[in-house]
């Protein structure tokens, strides 16, 4: 059986994943462990000052996030870590590359230094994307659906003609060195994917979306049957 220290680690682990209630029968399940013993488990991390709500009968959540030392960080969780964020560094949006490259120092400045070395040596690269200079096309789309705002795009099918359209943009996308992104498009008043190499100018509008960007997210996902993006 694991250690105690890295058994609670599991099982706040087990609670940040899960966004509702989750009965202690089945985190014991997934821990390996009685059901008494899960509940000391969880009394011990409420001791410890996890915001964790619920109780026997009814279920568990975590509420508010609970900080854990980035030592509990063990290999494959690096090694994840590190693939991401190089290929984020390694990706063709230049403004988050740089954003990338901030958040891989930090990490690496308060890693104990074990960690830091293990962190600096993982063997998992992402291939340089060459980026066209002066391209803000994807900048100024994470702008756009973290505002919440339309757009208006110059777009070109194979074979078409270059139509201009004004969507809502809802996520992006990234793909085998393509970038989709998902929209409501005004011009089809239905749900399209827009590859962003065929954009030929990208207009952020000062109009905001008419709804939510969580609700019409939301209806998209349930019409493509997609499992949970989070």
């Amino acid at each position: 059986m694991a250690k105690r220290s890295e058994r609670l680690l599991a099982l706040m682990q087990a609670l940040r994943r899960r966004r509702r209630p989750v009965t202690g029968q089945v985190l014991a399940d997934e821990m390996g462990i009685s059901l008494r013993s899960l509940y000391r488990d969880i009394d011990t991390l409420k001791g410890m000052g996890a915001a964790i709500d619920g109780e026997a009968g009814l279920g568990f959540q975590l509420k508010a996030d609970y900080w854990l030392p980035p030592l509990m960080f063990d290999r494959e969780e690096l090694e994840a870590l590190v693939l991401g964020l190089r290929l984020v560094v390694y990706g063709p949006d230049s403004e988050m590359s740089a954003t990338a490259r901030d958040a891989t120092a930090k990490i690496a400045a308060v890693l104990p230094p074990d960690r830091r070395a293990e962190m600096e040596s993982v063997g998992l690269f992402a291939l340089p994307h060459t980026a066209t200079p002066g391209d803000t096309r994807l900048a100024d789309i994470r702008r756009a659906i973290r505002e919440e705002r339309q757009v208006e795009i110059d777009y070109a099918t194979p074979g078409g003609p270059a139509t201009r359209r004004t969507i809502y943009p809802l996520a992006l996308g990234y793909y085998e060195g393509r970038q989709i992104l998902v929209s409501w498009c005004t011009l089809r008043k239905d749900y399209r994917n827009f590859r962003i190499d065929r954009m030929a100018a990208v207009t952020p509008l000062e109009a905001k979306l008419p709804e939510p960007r969580r609700t019409l997210f939301h209806r998209w996902k349930s019409r493509s049957a997609l499992p949970d993006l989070t």
